[in-house]
């Protein structure tokens, strides 16, 4: 099972309470989510969404030409409703040199084994001056297993896009040291919770919500100096292909 819920619909977080109340990836759904839609209203032309899944955050590219969904046929995704629209054989893409304007992927890249090759797969076909848009974890537990392969640093990541050709435009890591303490707690009670299906709801309201309620105001009054980032949740990087 993908823990990170990565193909359910996010429009549940233009009302945050009931991602407080409901969802035990909160905080991880949250930054993503937010941080994919300060970029995505900005990139235009063709674009390809590689491990789209069922392309949960299209709806966030009102400005390109087209939105095509790029996967791989076998991976730990067992979810039936994906919307692929190009299959790959995990190393060629189907597509000419140069010939996308922009590239999003979206929690893939730790999937992927051979990823430096990707990635210069990526430099192939997107065309010079275009963009691409990446998210990938920094913590996480393993989730679509077996098929989960890496957890990259900051350093590790750019120096991968950089040697391929990519120059970044903004590296954002989400949230901090103590935001991703939380979400591992509330994790750890959520997966301790399922085992009590029936009791579920008032488990998760007691034991769970509390901590993203409490998580949140800190993080509200946190001062910046506080907020460490040497341990955050997630990668979100824009960068542009030279």
């Amino acid at each position: 099972m993908n823990t990170r819920n990565k193909n359910k619909t996010n429009s549940f977080f233009t009302n945050s309470r009931w991602g407080l109340c409901y969802n035990p990836f909160y905080f991880v759904r949250k930054e993503l989510y937010e941080g994919i839609a300060k970029h995505a209203p900005h990139l235009k032309g063709k674009l390809i969404d590689l491990g789209c899944g069922t392309k949960p955050y299209q709806h966030l590219f009102t400005q390109v030409e087209s939105y095509t969904g790029l996967d791989i046929a076998v991976s730990g995704n067992s979810d039936g409703k994906s919307a692929i629209d190009l299959y790959y054989d995990g190393v060629t893409f189907p597509l000419e040199n140069n010939s996308i304007d922009v590239l999003f992927s979206s929690e893939t890249f730790e999937h992927i084994f051979n990823l430096p090759v990707i990635v210069a797969e990526i430099q192939r076909v997107v065309k010079p001056g275009g963009h691409i848009l990446i998210t990938c974890p920094f913590f996480w537990p393993e989730h679509e297993v077996p098929y989960d392969y890496a957890r990259y640093s900051s350093f590790a990541i750019t120096h991968m896009l950089n040697e391929q050709g990519f120059d970044i435009v903004e590296h954002t890591k989400t949230g901090h040291y103590l935001q991703t303490v939380w979400q591992a707690k509330a994790l750890y009670r959520y997966f301790i919770i399922n085992r009590f299906p029936l009791l579920k709801p008032v488990l998760f309201l007691l034991f769970i919500t509390p901590l993203f309620l409490w998580g949140s105001l800190l993080n509200k009054i946190m001062p910046q100096s506080m907020k460490r980032k040497d341990l955050y949740l997630n990668h979100i990087i824009l960068a542009k292909k030279r």
